[in-house]
């Protein structure tokens, strides 16, 4: 066994490679509670073939105290799995069983790491520093999908990771599900787009069924955590922090829009509220928020030259002050030796995970949400991409592309 699994691996390794094998690629598919993993299956089946050998690994998981029906559902899938795996034998097809996973842990990001523990063993027994790609169990991928990956890794031999195109299926119609997620799709691109127009250099897409790391990275930043949701956030920050993340746009995963309840956020959840509470207007963090988080790009070259700065701003001001702004850049000036470094090592600590408990402290300090399409439509206007009229659907459209630029 590899050091990274001895430190830190969950469950000892249940797969093996065959003698020889160089393994490329490991998809990796959490299953909980799930009415039609095979679909996935199946859009993974119509993929082009890499030049690499590749492997897919579903954990099935679920706590050892679950609902008996939930219970009934994953031994369903197990069948179904089995089945489908039974007629299809040339698919490099590997099922997890976990269906007795610690309560306190138990969850999509353990049932994540299971399987990306997993991939590392794979890697290690045949000897290759492979890819290791992320997928949910309720999404299919364009038929480029693992070409692109290999293609996109081998193109940019110095990337720890990278998140892959996602875009959720609308089918025109002015539904409450549609309706739901086309904003719920914006208010994430919104977000992505105001931190990059904002100067902040990890303005990357989250998404934990689109993303891919090489196993070392994977393996140098601890893996993946047990977090029960929000796991692919947390994760990709620490490959982001590696430097050369990147993004593949030339293929694409497509998640279900369905309702969940699996997780306390993300899609599923944002949907069933949209619809159980009757909301018709998504709402989303003001522009404002992002025009006055701006400025602190902006003072890098002071700060390493040792000048003190505050905020105009009361609330921002208040904001940094409870994060000890002032003393953690004056440890961070002492022990950097160029600026380079300073600038690194200020956004380690000026991270995603701050900036985006800075949106939510502005949110609960006089700027409030305001409706998606609003917010989007003056960003637009001020990176001189006017969008004024059109529906739902082509706004969205139109920050699809701006995700591609």
């Amino acid at each position: 066994m590899n050091s990274y699994l001895q430190k830190y691996g969950f469950l000892s390794p249940k797969i093996a490679v065959t003698p020889n094998q160089k393994l490329g690629i490991v998809v990796v598919i959490p299953c909980f509670n799930e009415p039609n993993t095979t679909a996935t299956l199946d859009s993974l089946l119509q993929c082009k073939i890499p030049k690499l050998e590749f492997k897919v690994i579903v954990v099935v998981n679920q706590s050892e105290i679950i609902d008996s029906e939930i219970a009934e559902r994953n031994l369903k899938t197990i069948a179904e799995l089995k089945f489908w795996q039974i007629s299809h034998p040339d698919f490099p097809l590997e099922i997890m069983e976990e269906l007795s996973l610690p309560k306190k842990h138990a969850g999509v990001g353990l049932a994540r790491k299971i399987g990306m523990d997993e991939a590392v063993h794979l890697f290690y027994q045949s000897q290759t520093d492979g890819i290791i790609v992320a997928l949910d169990s309720d999404c299919v991928v364009e038929k480029n999908y693992f070409q692109e990956i290999e293609s996109h890794f081998e193109q940019n031999e110095n990337t720890p990771g990278c998140s892959i195109r996602y875009a959720h299926p609308i089918d025109g119609k002015e539904d409450d599900i549609n309706l739901g997620i086309i904003q719920y799709e914006l208010h994430l691109r919104y977000y992505n787009q105001a931190l990059k127009w904002a100067g902040f250099p990890f303005a990357f897409h989250t998404v934990g069924s689109s993303m891919a790391v090489r196993s070392s990275a994977y393996q140098k930043q601890g893996g993946m955590n047990k977090r029960k949701a929000g796991e692919d956030f947390y994760f990709l920050q620490k490959i982001i922090e590696l430097g050369s993340f990147t993004e593949l746009n030339s293929t694409c995963v497509i998640p279900s829009p369905r309702i969940s309840d699996r997780v306390p956020f993300g899609t599923g959840k944002a949907i069933g509220d949209f619809i159980e509470n009757d909301i018709q207007i998504y709402h989303t963090y003001q522009f404002q928020i992002f025009v006055l988080l701006a400025e602190i790009p902006t003072w890098i070259s002071s700060l390493y030259e040792g000048k003190k700065v505050r905020h105009h701003n009361e609330a921002v001001q208040s904001f940094l002050d409870s994060i000890d702004f002032e003393n953690k850049v004056e440890e961070i000036k002492n022990n950097t030796s160029s600026f380079s470094k300073f600038e690194k090592r200020f956004y380690s600590f000026f991270n995603a995970f701050t900036v985006l408990k800075f949106t939510h402290f502005m949110r609960d300090n006089g700027l409030p949400n305001q409706p998606v399409s609003q917010e989007c439509k003056l960003l637009l206007a001020t990176i001189k991409k006017q969008k004024e009229e059109g529906t739902l659907s082509e706004l969205l459209t139109y920050y699809r592309h701006l995700d591609q630029e």
